[in-house]
């Protein structure tokens, strides 16, 4: 069953490519326990099938990179693009698409969080084995504000735009 409205996140071990070395994080993909680094933070996060894909690539990914000043308006902390890909393949990613101190990059390799969160899609028929669906949440502190979960094959709900107007409802945000 997928997750909803009013949930929170699962427990899910989740990676990162850090580029720069850091107290606690080293250079190479660096492990982190979900419930840990989404306490206390507003989270715009998006699952997505894949990197380097033609929407993920085009549409989706760049659109959530332009609007990271409009996030951090809206008291968003960090926004998380999550997909069924290694650390190395989305740090990869990241640098090509310049989403560096915009948009983390987080690494769902073995699908934990993407089949805790109910999410999961089977494209095994096209050569792609099990990735995640196509959505968009916040979070605030762990528990799900707002969840937008595509039909298959679409780019509707889950738009940075979407979630922006979202997150701005549910701070009760005024320009």
């Amino acid at each position: 069953m997928a997750i909803k409205v009013g949930d929170r996140v699962p427990a899910a071990t989740v990676y990162e490519f850090i580029e720069d070395e850091t107290p606690g994080c080293s250079v190479g993909p660096n492990a982190f326990k979900v419930q840990e680094i989404v306490r206390g933070k507003r989270i715009a996060l998006f699952g997505l099938p894949g990197a380097f894909t033609p929407t993920c690539s085009a549409k989706h990914l760049p659109g959530y990179i332009e609007c990271a000043d409009q996030f951090t308006s809206a008291r968003v902390d960090e926004i998380w693009c999550v997909s069924v890909n290694d650390a190395f393949v989305m740090g990869a990613w990241g640098r090509e698409q310049g989403a560096k101190g915009k948009v983390r990059m987080i690494a769902d390799g073995s699908g934990e969080l993407t089949r805790g969160l109910g999410l999961e899609l089977d494209l095994t028929a096209r050569g792609l084995g099990v990735r995640s669906q196509r959505y968009s949440m916040l979070l605030d502190d762990g528990v799900v504000k707002a969840l937008n979960i595509e039909e298959a094959g679409k780019y509707e709900v889950s738009t940075p735009e979407k979630l922006l107007e979202q997150a701005m409802k549910v701070t009760n945000f005024v320009p």
